[in-house]
């Protein structure tokens, strides 16, 4: 994927008001006790009055730009801050500007309080710092709402396809360097494949009930035997899952965790195959 067609990929944006109020109201009471606790702004020589007036101003400072930007903006233009039309490079944008407007506006109560101007380089760089402060978590937890709801959205998905399967009658016939591995299920009854050093070990619904067997092969012999199969596909350098079996999804943006009913460990998503999973569930 190009640079150019990343900075183009839709991006969801929190025009949730309502979340953002709360948001705001958070991050300004977690400035206050971080400003009192650490206190990152160097404060030497400054009376009790100034180094009230300087937190206070900061903390401020800070919940007028956020309701100016998260709030006021959202809406009066909510044509331009859509979540449908919010894309990537609007978010990298909007960061920047979020980041460096607060950073001014916490060098300028600083200016006001101090009465100077005249900054060391290293105490330039702390009320930078401090400016990114709230961008910063705005970024996680607008990342964390991101992918509950993608995770949310995709087990949503992953039942509908289950109630509208479509029953296959073909078997799949898996492999082995050994005669006596081979192994031959129907498509639906397959849960996941999990690579095994030198083999494969599938496990799959039987009569019986959850069954699992070591095969010698390996994962990619295995996928093109299962490539018609859209809800059947690899999702990891160790697993190839059906998604009809998915029972619950965790996980952030560096991968998931998925779980099936009797397995007793969770199958991967990789960072490498998230665009995969959301096509192949979606």
């Amino acid at each position: 994927m190009g640079i150019f067609s990343f900075l183009k990929r839709p991006y969801s944006f929190s025009d949730d008001l309502r979340r953002n109020a709360r948001f705001i109201l958070w991050v300004s009471l977690g400035m206050i006790v971080f400003l009192l606790l650490f206190q990152p702004i160097g404060v030497e020589g400054f009376s009790p009055k100034q180094i009230f007036y300087l937190f206070a101003g900061i903390v401020i400072a800070t919940f007028l730009l956020l309701s100016l930007n998260l709030l006021v903006l959202p809406s009066v233009l909510p044509a331009s801050f859509s979540g449908k039309r919010w894309i990537v490079w609007k978010e990298i944008l909007w960061n920047l500007w979020l980041a460096l407007s607060l950073a001014a506006a916490d060098f300028i109560v600083y200016y006001k309080v101090s009465g100077t101007s005249d900054l060391e380089f290293f105490e330039i760089g702390r009320i930078l710092l401090l400016g990114c402060i709230p961008v910063t978590i705005l970024i996680i937890v607008n990342q964390d709402r991101f992918f509950r709801s993608y995770i949310k959205n995709a087990q949503e998905n992953i039942r509908h396809l289950v109630e509208k399967k479509t029953v296959f009658d073909t078997l799949i016939h898996f492999e082995s360097e050994y005669k006596k591995d081979k192994l031959s299920i129907l498509p639906d009854s397959l849960i996941l494949i999990k690579a095994a050093d030198n083999y494969i070990e599938v496990f799959y619904h039987s009569k019986e009930g959850i069954k699992s067997q070591l095969i010698r092969s390996t994962l990619v012999k295995a996928g093109e035997q299962i490539s018609e199969y859209d809800f059947i596909f690899r999702c990891h350098r160790t697993f190839i899952i059906n998604s009809h079996h998915i029972k619950e999804i965790e996980g952030n943006s560096q991968g998931y965790r998925l779980y099936f009913e009797g397995i007793d460990f969770p199958a991967l998503v990789s960072q490498r195959y998230i665009p995969v999973f959301k096509e192949k569930t979606s």
